[in-house]
């Protein structure tokens, strides 16, 4: 086998840094919120396997000071009959972010619309009108199209703040 060239050394090496960096803020609790009834929000899932991914649901009512009763719009339940409901503590609920068109770029993070939810990851490489996208907390590497793609923003001091590099 060939040895690795300095170019795919360091686009390793930009890939392991953006990684660590998802990876922390993916296991991070969101910056808590008030929310009313009616709010459409995004639910951050920390559930194994689901990390790092978020999910467009409305808030139904407030469960005491640290909880949401939250109803999915893509999601549904066991029965497949209805819209999935259940509690979701206010360190994982945050405002649906704006979107922000711009042209996506290798090593951007980014959020991926698959399986009903926005999944975090970063761009490594655009192969015609596909981008590869690395997942760090489920270690895939998968191809979509730009219609699928988002700016990865964090909620923070009640602002979108998009993620830097490094």
């Amino acid at each position: 086998m060939a040895e690795p060239n300095d170019a795919d050394k360091n686009h390793k090496l930009i890939i392991d840094v953006i990684s660590d960096n998802i990876r922390e803020t993916a296991y991070k609790n969101q910056q808590t919120t008030i929310f009313q009834i009616n709010d459409d929000i995004e639910v951050a899932s920390q559930e194994e396997g689901y990390i790092g991914s978020y999910y467009h649901a409305t808030i139904v009512h407030p469960v005491g000071a640290y909880h949401y009763n939250v109803k999915y719009r893509t999601l549904v339940n066991n029965n497949e009959t209805a819209p999935l409901e259940e509690l979701a503590s206010v360190y994982e609920v945050r405002p649906i972010p704006p979107d922000i068109p711009h042209e996506m770029k290798i090593y951007e993070i980014v959020d991926v619309y698959d399986n009903e939810g926005w999944w975090f990851g970063v761009i490594t490489r655009k192969v015609e009108q596909k981008y590869y996208v690395y997942f760090p907390t489920t270690a895939d590497t998968v191809a979509y199209s730009i219609d699928k793609l988002r700016v990865h923003q964090e909620w923070s001091d009640g602002n979108w703040i998009v993620p830097l590099l490094g």
